[in-house]
């Protein structure tokens, strides 16, 4: 059992012969006392002090424990953010890489139809340039034919037909 300043006060000494001198034992005693109730009381307010600190210290552990559940919860819808991410990546470098492969496939086929085209513009331009030569070398032999020289030497007589002209305007 606890001793406490009440005990200190009402503790009750055997008288004996030669004893202490009583004056100075109760002085004694009241001193004791008052120190006796000065170390309760700080007691007391550094149990207070101390529930305080352990309250605050759980309190504080609450949050730790929250923070790091959160941190923990964080890292994972990182994680999962960051696969979702690297997922859709793949799927658009796999998007590209088929309008790539469209795009030249379209180009290729394109181009050969180009080719094929200029190939067939080649053979008609070299047709028309045949024919035309043709048409030309027959235009210089008509030119060239000796019936414009007859046509040259044909002589007509104006005379009759200056007549002929002035009868029809009588008319």
């Amino acid at each position: 059992m606890a001793l406490t300043p009440v005990d200190i006060h009402n503790k009750e000494f055997s008288r004996k012969m030669r004893g202490y001198d009583e004056d100075e034992v109760n002085s004694f005693l009241d001193q004791i006392i008052k120190e006796f109730e000065i170390i309760l009381r700080e007691k007391k307010e550094l149990e207070d002090k101390l529930a305080g600190t352990n309250e605050r210290l759980g309190h504080f552990s609450t949050i730790e424990d929250t923070l790091h559940k959160s941190i923990v919860v964080a890292q994972e819808a990182a994680e999962e953010v960051k696969g979702n991410a690297q997922k859709e990546a793949k799927l658009i470098i796999r998007e590209a890489e088929k309008n790539a492969d469209r795009i030249v496939n379209e180009s290729l086929s394109k181009a050969r139809k180009i080719a094929l085209e200029i190939e067939e513009l080649k053979k008609q331009s070299k047709v028309f340039r045949t024919r035309f030569k043709m048409l030309i070398e027959a235009q210089l032999d008509l030119i060239d034919n000796d019936d414009w020289d007859k046509l040259m030497e044909y002589d007509v007589d104006t005379t009759e037909l200056k007549g002929l002209e002035e009868a029809e305007s009588e008319y």
